[in-house]
């Protein structure tokens, strides 16, 4: 009777320990994953509302970019340093990518002398102002909010270097009710 109390607790050594041992690898691969390839992000300000608004938080791949896995594309929301001070950091959508000519006429974009759909713009944030048309120039990015009439964007201070971009904006995660990838 004195037996059974110990090789019960033998028995159960061999679980702990791997349970232990999967445990630790699980918060390193997560420890990493979120550090190096997926950082959290706070939205701070109004500039890509309705798609991301004040205070949300997102992760961003950042492997994506880094490699050349993919090229930043017109239409992605990407992180990038602020081009006039680095310890910035800001999220805009990409517009105009190198090679294009991008214009502003009376709120309307146009990227090439078309005019470009904007679906996620709606009607209340656009604004009615022209900006004179801009040639993108070898591995730099024509940027603005999604907010047009509350963003400081490529129209005040220029095009992106594409050195300054680290990321693209890829899952909601807080709040709850917005979970989800961003499109």
């Amino acid at each position: 009777m004195s037996d059974k109390p110990e090789n019960e607790t033998r028995n159960y050594l061999p679980i702990v320990l791997a349970l232990t041992r999967d445990l630790m690898i699980s918060v390193v691969l997560a420890f990493v994953i979120i550090l190096f390839l997926y950082p959290p992000v706070k939205v701070e300000g109004t500039s890509m509302m309705p798609v991301l608004e004040d205070q949300e938080r997102i992760f961003i791949n950042k492997f994506i970019y880094q490699f050349n896995i993919s090229s930043v594309e017109r239409g992605d929301v990407v992180v990038f340093y602020y081009p006039h001070d680095r310890s910035k950091s800001y999220i805009k959508r990409v517009i105009g990518i190198p090679g294009d000519v991008v214009e502003v006429v009376e709120g309307q974009v146009l990227v090439n002398g078309v005019k470009i759909e904007e679906p996620y713009v709606p009607a209340e944030y656009r604004d009615q102002m022209s900006y004179p048309a801009t040639k993108v120039e070898f591995a730099q990015y024509y940027t603005m909010g999604d907010h047009r009439s509350s963003s400081n964007d490529s129209r005040s201070w220029g095009l992106v270097p594409r050195d300054n971009i680290y990321g693209k904006a890829v899952f909601v995660y807080w709040p709850l009710q917005k979970l989800g990838l961003l499109h």
